[in-house]
Order: C-alpha cells, then sequence, then structure tokens
C-alpha cells in the first residue's frame, strides 16, 4: 500500500483523496494494536460509539480516524519493539487529520492520549478498566498528569470532545461488535475533506 501517496499526494477532489484514503484504512487496518481488534474494528468501533452517543459527523470522522497515526507509523503489535518507545502517534495523525479536515477534527485526535493521562490521574477506577496495551502504552506515554498537567488539560479549547474520544477509544475493543462498514462512514469523510478544501 502506498503511504507515500497518502502522506505527501496532492488531492484536489474529496472523492479522489477518500479512494485513496479508504482503500489504505482496509488493507493496513487489518494489523493489530490491541489484544482483541484488528485497528480497522478498533476505528469502526470506535465511529460507531460516538455516532450512538449522538455526536455530529465530524466527531464521527476525528473517532473513526483518531488512531491513524498508528497505520502512517506502522505500529502494531507484530514488531518486537512494538511499544518500547512513544513514537507519539497521536501527533502524527493529528498533523495529517488537520491537513486535510482542518484543526477542530485534528485536535481531538492530537488529545486523545494526553486525555487517557488525565483520566488516569482523576479517576481511579479508570486506570484499572484499560486494556493490557493502553496500560504498556501509558507507561511509555509519560503516565498519569501531574496536578498542573491536569489544569492545563481542562483549558484546551478540544478537552470536552477529546474526553468523549477517550472514552469511545476504550470501548471500542470488543469481539464479534456489530457495527457499520467502513463505507458508512465515506459520505460524512468526503463532505469534511470537502469542506476544508474548500475553505
Amino acid at each position: 500500500m502506498n503511504t507515500d501517496r497518502l502522506l505527501h499526494g496532492t488531492f484536489t477532489d474529496a472523492d479522489e483523496f477518500c479512494d485513496e484514503l479508504f482503500a489504505y484504512l482496509t488493507a493496513v487496518g487489518q494489523s493489530q494494536y490491541d489484544e482483541t481488534v484488528t485497528q480497522l474494528e478498533h476505528a469502526r468501533q470506535t465511529a460507531a460509539l460516538a455516532e450512538a452517543d449522538g455526536y455530529d459527523q465530524p466527531a464521527q470522522v476525528a473517532a473513526l480516524l483518531h488512531d491513524i497515526g498508528h497505520l502512517l507509523l506502522d505500529e502494531h503489535d507484530a514488531h518486537r519493539d512494538f511499544l518500547v518507545e512513544d513514537l507519539h502517534h497521536e501527533i502524527v495523525g493529528a498533523r495529517y487529520l488537520t491537513r486535510w479536515f482542518g484543526p477542530d477534527l485534528g485536535a481531538p485526535a492530537a488529545l486523545h492520549v494526553k486525555a487517557k493521562r488525565y483520566l488516569v490521574a482523576t479517576d481511579p477506577a479508570y486506570a484499572n478498566s484499560l486494556s493490557e496495551a493502553s496500560t504498556r502504552s501509558l507507561r511509555v506515554q509519560g503516565g498519569p498528569m501531574t496536578g498542573k498537567e491536569v489544569d492545563d488539560f481542562l483549558r484546551l479549547q478540544h478537552a470536552d470532545l477529546a474526553l468523549a474520544l477517550r472514552r469511545w477509544d476504550d470501548n471500542a475493543k470488543r469481539v464479534n461488535v456489530a457495527v457499520p462498514e467502513l463505507g458508512h462512514w465515506r459520505p460524512a469523510v468526503c463532505r469534511c475533506v470537502r469542506a476544508c478544501l474548500e475553505s
């Protein structure tokens, strides 16, 4: 699959971009980050939870694509050095999403790791609910936030959506859950890209 085309290609048409993106997600998303589901299953489950909670289409698209940085970094559990160091997938993904969808969609993806660190620091039950992979990644991502970090996080413009995204993320690792296929979100993805290209 041509990651270089996805990262550096020039797309002037939203449908052309979506063709490339959805082919990429379908092919590369078969890898596993978590111990239970593929990365594509995780993305679909996360977006389905956002939709079930009544969030708008941009929030659903952010949920669907929040972990695209893992795919762009080829970061998954088939590599022996997986989770040995933090490759900052949330920043890689957010830069990509901001380029094509704008900052309001990129920011929640950028903050979803900080949201995990916030929740671990402020909700004792939350840490116990994390999957094995999320617990491992927490260690290399900085662990629970300090008191000052908690205060700073809450002042961020997209903190509320990032916290919602984090909850969806954590609940989107279930085996054999019936959720819509990837194509269900294509109209929303194309609409968001088109709006960004035309702005």
